[in-house]
């Protein structure tokens, strides 16, 4: 597949896309929380008496020793959320075996996201993470100011074929948001150690991590040969489909695999949607899963 253009129409794309995202906050996922991201975006209140039943993270373990007895922190719930989508666009997102690409699917999920942030009323910027250099769009509030700054993610050109891989900015986004901010990188997830710096962002940060797979990355087509078009090359590659190469994709998804479990271990912080999925289906999912699991574990 040849690498895809940006679409010709991001703005009218998003304004299609919305009354969907409006109608699942309205009704699908209404009542529970008050934002798709709601959770331990706390401002820091006062201290008090620990008692059976309070989140043991929130003990202050200073006043504690102090004063003898247990004592925790009380926090209220910010008024907004703080939404930082980081795009990892490498040329390897323009694959797909299928209509779409992994960047066409990657974009849209970026977009409704930023919708969901736009109907909830929270804050909303961007890292766009490309080859020659990263774009920063500071959060910000209002649905005029968001779809704007989505419309502006998805119409840019995909990246050139070539082997340069995008560099995130991970010690400037360890800055680009406030604490309990929710950071959303999004991309294609090679097998790779974590980033310098990944263990600190996580404590900064609600993280999630989202990746769209094309089939034939998930199993082979059977066949004796396999024609493909490989975007970080930029050039058709054949394979013979033998055991050789069957074995070598099935050694590349396990180490895949399991880089992305190292990077996002709670299963409520991953998303991962094929090409042939319906993005908003699986993203409402994603959030009722959540929702479901808030009580117990903590929701954001």
């Amino acid at each position: 597949m040849a690498p895809t253009s940006p679409a010709k129409n991001p703005l009218a794309l998003l304004r299609q896309l919305e009354w969907r995202v409006r109608h699942a906050v309205e009704n699908v996922l209404s009542g529970e929380y008050r934002s798709a991201f709601r959770g331990r975006g706390m401002e820091f209140d006062q201290v008090v008496r620990y008692e059976y039943g309070d989140d043991v993270r929130d003990i202050d373990w200073n006043v504690t020793a102090r004063l003898g007895d247990p004592y925790r922190k009380k926090f209220i719930e910010e008024r907004e959320v703080t939404l930082l989508i980081v795009l990892e666009d490498s040329a390897s997102l323009n694959f797909g075996s299928g209509a779409q690409s992994k960047r066409e699917a990657l974009l849209e999920l970026a977009g409704l996201v930023m919708l969901l942030g736009a109907v909830n009323g929270d804050r909303v910027g961007f890292v766009h993470a490309l080859p020659g250099g990263p774009v920063f769009r500071e959060p910000v509030r209002g649905r005029g100011a968001i779809l704007q700054a989505a419309a502006e993610l998805m119409g840019r050109a995909a990246p050139a074929p070539g082997p340069d891989s995008p560099e995130i900015p991970w010690k400037f986004v360890a800055r680009a948001a406030p604490k309990h901010s929710v950071l959303l990188w999004l991309g294609d997830f090679p097998p790779r150690p974590q980033p310098d710096g990944w263990v600190v962002i996580r404590r900064r940060y609600q993280t999630m991590g989202f990746r769209v797979d094309d089939p034939w990355e998930r199993e082979l087509p059977r066949g004796s040969q396999i024609a493909a078009y490989d975007p970080s090359a930029g050039r058709l590659v054949t394979l013979d489909g033998g055991s050789a190469d069957r074995a070598a994709h099935a050694a590349w998804r396990e180490k895949r695999e399991a880089d992305w479990l190292a990077l996002f271990p709670d299963p409520l912080s991953r998303l991962v949607v094929s090409t042939e999925d319906d993005r908003f289906d699986a993203l409402v999912r994603f959030f009722h899963m959540r929702m479901r699991a808030g009580g117990s574990r903590g929701q954001w």
